[in-house]
């Protein structure tokens, strides 16, 4: 009987606050163009990731040298990727503390070197095309995808200013829907920025995990192996009992 009252009270709270369920929804995420084999996207990801990425966040279990699995030689990185005196066999740290970052920021930007493993890469998509301007938030950016969150819009040079547009309601009874709107360009067409996004988090897919291409092929020679193993296996075993019964 209590937990009839208790289902009859949720069912009366829910009707009551229409907007209740409609504000926990998961935002709807769009599918990554990603592709781990195009070694142009993901050398263009990893130009983005420390142009911009880098100033903040670090990626410390990722060294630079490994960035030749993608590509890209010796002397390129040295030109195009290290530029405060870095050496190629070091880790992608940033000189900033976490103390002067949680003083900064209100929070330590986290550490990406897993993030394509911690998060969705369809999340990362999604996320880093869905930053609004909101005069509310202490950085002046807001997100559909993590409201509140304290990260800045760092591409927003890029993608230019979009603002929260909520369309007229309906009904009384259902949520006004929102959208995002580009209300100032930015010096890449949509189309453009999409694909620095798509280039981005694919090399942050890639950093998570480097060897997940190598590992996918050793697996499958693994299965087939032990396949092989089973039906030898099985063979002897007739081969055995055979004069049993």
């Amino acid at each position: 009987m209590k937990k009839i009252l208790a289902l009859a009270a949720l069912a009366c709270a829910c009707a009551a606050h229409p907007f209740a369920l409609a504000q926990e929804e998961e935002p709807r995420l769009d599918a990554a163009p990603i592709d781990p084999r195009d070694l142009t996207s993901l050398q263009a990801g990893a130009r983005t990731f420390v142009n911009y990425c880098l100033n903040c966040h670090s990626a410390s279990l990722m060294r630079y040298s490994k960035l030749e699995d993608i590509g890209l030689t010796e002397q390129e990185i040295k030109d195009n990727l290290l530029f405060t005196g870095e050496k190629i066999g070091d880790v992608m740290n940033v000189a900033m503390t976490r103390k002067d970052a949680k003083e900064w920021f209100g929070a330590a930007p986290p550490d990406l070197s897993v993030i394509g493993r911690s998060r969705s890469v369809d999340w990362l998509y999604t996320y880093l095309r869905s930053f609004y301007r909101d005069p509310s938030r202490p950085t002046g950016w807001n997100n559909v995808v993590y409201p509140n969150v304290a990260m800045p819009h760092v591409l927003w040079q890029l993608q230019g200013q979009q603002v929260l547009e909520r369309e007229a309601a309906k009904g009384e009874a259902e949520p006004a829907p929102a959208r995002l709107k580009l209300a100032t360009p930015g010096r890449l067409t949509p189309v453009e920025y999409d694909v620095v996004v798509r280039d981005l988090v694919n090399y942050l897919a890639w950093m998570s995990e480097p060897e997940a291409r190598v590992r996918r092929r050793v697996g499958v020679v693994v299965v087939f192996f032990l396949g092989i193993l089973v039906v030898l296996s099985y063979a002897l075993y007739k081969e055995f009992w055979k004069d049993v019964h």
